[in-house]
């Protein structure tokens, strides 16, 4: 190493592969900022981070064609540094150091949190460092990353997962569930609202399933009432259940917890049972229907999303038919919904009956047409309701109507007018509202005679942010940058993003 070189280290992160691995390298650019590294030139850094896909077709060829480039590059200077990450990682281990011995440091999916010790030990040793566990070292919620929010966090209870539907790679790629012990996660979450966030989302591939590593079935209902003692946490979320594992315990958990939200976000991917079959998803439309009738019993205003796919391979007319029905009864707020793809790796792509596009698409249009409107017919009787709105940072774009943004315990999206002389909410804080329109994806209040804000330790953490982010004299104090958060370790992650912008879901 040169003596000269007095500047900080620089660094890139190239993704590949799916929204794990987006959210994973979120985790390594906070690490690597965190160890003083700062966002590089594409091309042109001392530290270059693959982080790897193993089912995307020549993914290895794709990675040894990028190495051998960087190989050129290392003899031009000897001190830049190559690391391998993700799941090709995990896969071919010390075959990528065989294959490339250029390579520096090879971590895999369960110790994302080595890297900057990695780096360091193979400047340090001028060896490569090859670190592979067979379990999770550390959750990636517990690393340092750029939370893009003051008011609101996600916590990571489990990765991995025990299913397997045919259309899906997660776990080939994850591996089996693991469960963070619940001590961990509320000690995270209370970091957290120390911090002045007011809402948390709770994450796992399958939430329900969540205790069946330590042998606990009814772990994750303890784990939501848990959360209910924990002073100045408002809002509770959590994402994705399955329908087959989920218990009456979590219902009547949902429904007696004051801080966990009327709101539920609950796939069902298919109406027809045939389809629900073929995909080996273990439940049927009628169990799914009964879940939702069950939660509505208890949590009369729940709002209800769900993931649906079009043109499964072998879906027929009358099963497409059977998906329609099931979306009117269900009355879902919103359903996200894919035209079915091939995913390499996945049984469902080998199977007989792939779908003609022209039909899928056809379908999905109707499918489309059926979602809004029900969404609007669920949003229309709102109005008139009064609501409590956790205003969000996104909510400044309005300055003709002077309107703000937030969302509703159902989680459900409104535009507000703060009227004349009266308070303008930071983000975090409460506003108190009632709806006087409706459209299918998002909520108007106008015309406010009681509107009221609350103020919370969210919106303080919001003002010590700006004043952070104010520290600095600037020549127009006035000029706000495009509503940033202020926050000390969000300085530069857009260059680094650009490279994980190809993930699909």
């Amino acid at each position: 190493m040169t003596t000269t070189q007095q500047a900080p280290r620089t660094y890139e992160v190239r993704t590949y592969g799916c929204a794990m691995n987006v959210h994973d390298s979120e985790r390594l650019t906070g690490l690597l900022e965190g160890a003083g590294y700062v966002p590089g030139e594409p091309g042109n850094s001392d530290i270059v981070v693959f982080n790897t896909c193993a089912v995307r077709e020549n993914a290895d060829n794709k990675l040894y064609g990028n190495l051998g480039i960087l190989n050129e590059k290392k003899m031009e200077n000897p001190d830049i540094l190559v690391a391998v990450g993700g799941c090709l990682a995990q896969k071919d281990r010390e075959t990528i150091v065989k294959k490339a011995p250029w390579v520096d440091v090879v971590f895999g999916t369960h110790n994302i949190g080595s890297l900057p010790a990695l780096l360091e030990r193979a400047r340090h040793n001028n060896e490569a460092q090859v670190e592979i566990l067979e379990a999770l070292e550390t959750f990636p919620s517990d690393l340092p990353t750029k939370r893009d929010s003051t008011y609101s966090g996600m916590v990571s209870i489990s990765v991995g997962c025990n299913n397997t539907c045919t259309f899906c790679i997660v776990p080939s790629l994850r591996g089996k569930e693991k469960d963070r012990r619940p001590g961990e996660i509320l000690g995270e979450i209370e970091a957290l609202v120390a911090e002045g966030v007011v809402e948390v989302t709770l994450l796992g591939q399958n939430v329900n399933t969540y205790g069946v590593e330590f042998g606990d079935k009814g772990a994750f209902a303890k784990l939501l009432r848990a959360c209910g003692g924990i002073k100045g946490l408002e809002r509770v979320r959590f994402t994705s259940p399955h329908p087959a594992a989920f218990t009456d315990d979590v219902i009547d958990a949902m429904a007696e917890t004051h801080n966990v939200m009327p709101q539920l976000h609950m796939p069902l991917q298919s109406g027809s049972d045939k389809v629900l079959k073929d995909m080996r998803r273990s439940y049927r439309s009628e169990k799914y229907l009964g879940i939702l009738d069950r939660v509505r019993a208890q949590i009369p205003n729940a709002a209800i999303t769900t993931d649906i796919i079009v043109g499964f391979p072998g879906e027929t007319e009358d099963d497409f038919l059977d998906t329609m029905r099931v979306v009117r009864e269900s009355r879902f707020a919103a359903a996200y919904t894919y035209q079915y793809s091939k995913r390499p790796g996945t049984p469902a792509a080998e199977m007989a009956d792939q779908i003609p596009k022209e039909v899928v698409q056809e379908r999905y249009e109707r499918l489309m047409a059926l979602v809004n409107e029900v969404a609007l017919q669920e949003n229309q009787k709102q109005i008139g309701t009064q609501v409590e709105v956790l205003v969000a940072y996104e909510g400044r774009k309005d300055d003709a109507t002077a309107r703000m943004s937030g969302r509703t315990p159902e989680n459900r999206l409104v535009h507000f007018e703060v009227p004349a002389g009266a308070e303008t909410p930071r983000p975090g804080d409460m506003v108190t509202v009632v709806i006087t329109q409706a459209a299918p994806y998002h909520l108007l209040a106008d015309n406010q005679k009681n509107y009221s804000v609350r103020r919370t330790i969210a919106g303080d953490a919001w003002d010590r942010a700006e004043a952070a982010a104010c520290a600095v004299p600037s020549s127009d104090s006035g000029a706000k940058s495009a509503v940033s958060l202020g926050l000390p370790t969000m300085g530069q992650p857009k260059a680094n993003q650009e490279h994980a912008g190809h993930s699909h879901h």
